[in-house]
């Protein structure tokens, strides 16, 4: 429990530097620092300019994580994110290979734009993101720990993009959307960022800080209802196991158990980021649409008809919580 309260302070600590430079998004900066804690990647969805790749970069920095970033562009290819293997010859003419490891070796690796590569290029990222190692020319290497992607996607420029495959939407614990500022947040971007001096963020956790605190994560107690409240959430969300109708008229597919997995862990990342012991309802309600809304899809008359999917888990979330 001591250990618990004092990674809540720390944690604490965090958000206050992330709101230095990264103004009036408390609700973002909670979602990616839960993403962060239940170990797992999350995907930034705005549209530019609001501060996504800040957020990445000051957090790489107020956590004290390695941290390296890759433009995601149409010509991308595997062996620019994973690395490659190079035939070099020593002074005795003896040739051998050297694997040369790409950017993706790295503690939090920000892949902005993502949807901008190709499905190879995505794929690329697919094992690394699971399983924490890659695979180049058979071999396979270990990625740093911790680990994490936090990758970038703008929701209005289709022209010259890849949507993302299920599966590689799938290995993101969450998505959360980025909206515009209010006026006050708005007006305070304004004046803290077009003057001479410009505010600064301390590192307030380290790698190994965070690592603990990730274990500690698991180590939270989970009651019976919130257990409850999971699976019939997720359950209700597949058209073959539910008993909705606005589901079985609106879903062409559900979320799968990663669903749950993911959900669990956010709730557990949640409670300790606000210094409670034990995850409640409430946890559920809050991370209902940043764990699910990749991980189902509308069908074409629900699209047709102007139904979104963020209405729809919220009608889930009203009948199942």
């Amino acid at each position: 429990m001591q250990d618990m309260e004092q990674v809540a302070e720390q944690l604490l600590a965090v958000r206050e530097q992330v709101g230095r430079v990264f103004f009036g998004q408390d609700q973002v900066v909670d979602q990616v620092l839960t993403t962060l804690l239940a170990g797992g990647h999350g995907l930034l969805v705005g549209v530019p300019g609001l501060g996504k790749t800040l957020l990445v970069e000051t957090l790489s920095k107020v956590l004290g994580l390695q941290s390296r970033r890759i433009q995601f562009t149409p010509d991308l290819m595997p062996a620019d994110i994973l690395g490659s293997e190079v035939l070099e010859e020593d002074e005795k003419g003896k040739r051998s290979f050297r694997f040369l490891p790409g950017p993706i070796f790295t503690q939090l690796l920000m892949g902005d734009e993502i949807n901008r590569a190709s499905p190879r290029t995505q794929s690329a990222l697919l094992q690394a993101m699971q399983e924490n190692t890659v695979t180049v020319a058979g071999h396979t290497h270990h990625l740093p720990r911790p680990f994490h992607v936090l990758a970038t996607q703008n929701p209005i420029e289709q022209e010259g993009t890849y949507p993302l495959p299920e599966a590689q939407l799938d290995r993101f614990l969450c998505q959360i959307q980025i909206h515009y500022p209010d006026l006050s947040s708005e007006r305070e971007i304004v004046l803290k960022t077009t003057g001479i001096t410009l505010a600064s963020v301390e590192e307030k956790l380290s790698a190994d800080q965070l690592s603990h605190a990730q274990s500690l994560t698991r180590q939270v107690p989970v009651g019976e209802g919130v257990v409850d409240s999971i699976l019939r959430l997720v359950r209700s969300g597949r058209p073959e196991t539910t008993d909705l109708d606005i589901v079985r008229e609106r879903v062409s597919w559900g979320p799968g158990p990663r669903a749950s997995q993911a959900l669990m862990l956010a709730c557990r990342a949640r409670a300790l980021l606000q210094g409670r012991l034990a995850p409640s309802g409430d946890d559920v309600v809050a991370l209902a649409k940043p764990v699910l809304r990749h991980r189902m899809a509308l069908n074409f008359a629900a699209r047709a008809e102007g139904h979104d999917i963020d209405t729809t888990i919220d009608a889930l979330v009203q009948a199942s919580v």
